[in-house]
């Protein structure tokens, strides 16, 4: 199975790479292929111009290559922090940019754009690792989760992934190194279980 592991974190030495590195060991133990984009690292132009936007347009061959990776990926890992509630804008900039019409989705012939799309994404299972320094009873009573919503119900919902799982950590800032091992350990377990070895 070809897995897409997308990184989105400014730090090389943070927790969010060890949870990336993590989810693409155990893939590759599992006989999967790995397709990791750290998109910091990459340096990864997040800014879609107005010339990207229409639906044919001609797309830089580095937004090309991406699209032509996750449209072709049957599973999806992707891993960044919450920042403001939001997804740190590298990221969203990717999103703006890959998951595109035509790609991602489409809408119908006879819709302009008002309706629900259809999505094309041929992977039909994701993860989604996310690190807080917000305690978890604060983050769903005073501000909702919105990653919750906006990874399952606003994007890969939309683009046709049908079981999408997310995990956040928290407190990352006041972990110790026996949590963060442990947290690692379920990443493994998570990975494992959502995508385990050919055959089985």
């Amino acid at each position: 199975m070809r897995v897409s592991v997308i990184l989105a974190h400014p730090d090389p030495g943070s927790f969010n790479h060890a949870l990336a590195r993590r989810a693409a060991l155990v893939l590759e133990e599992n006989g999967h292929a790995v397709i990791f984009h750290d998109l910091y690292t990459e340096h990864f132009d997040p800014i879609l111009t107005a010339g990207e936007m229409a639906r044919a347009a001609a797309l830089p061959a580095e937004v090309e290559a991406h699209c032509r990776e996750i449209a072709a990926a049957e599973g999806l890992v992707i891993v960044h922090p919450n920042w403001w509630g939001q997804l740190p804008a590298i990221l969203k900039g990717w999103i703006d940019r890959v998951l595109r019409p035509e790609v991602a989705y489409r809408f119908l012939e006879d819709d302009a754009g008002q309706g629900v799309p259809v999505g094309l994404l041929k992977a039909k299972s994701a993860l989604v690792f996310n690190t807080s320094n917000t305690p978890a009873e604060r983050e769903i009573f005073v501000f909702g989760d919105p990653l919750e919503t906006l990874w399952k119900n606003c994007i890969l919902g939309l683009c046709g992934v049908a079981m999408v799982e997310r995990r956040m950590f928290q407190v990352v800032v006041t972990s110790t190194l026996e949590e963060r091992q442990d947290w690692l350990a379920e990443v493994g377990e998570m990975v494992g279980r959502l995508f385990p070895a050919d055959g089985r």
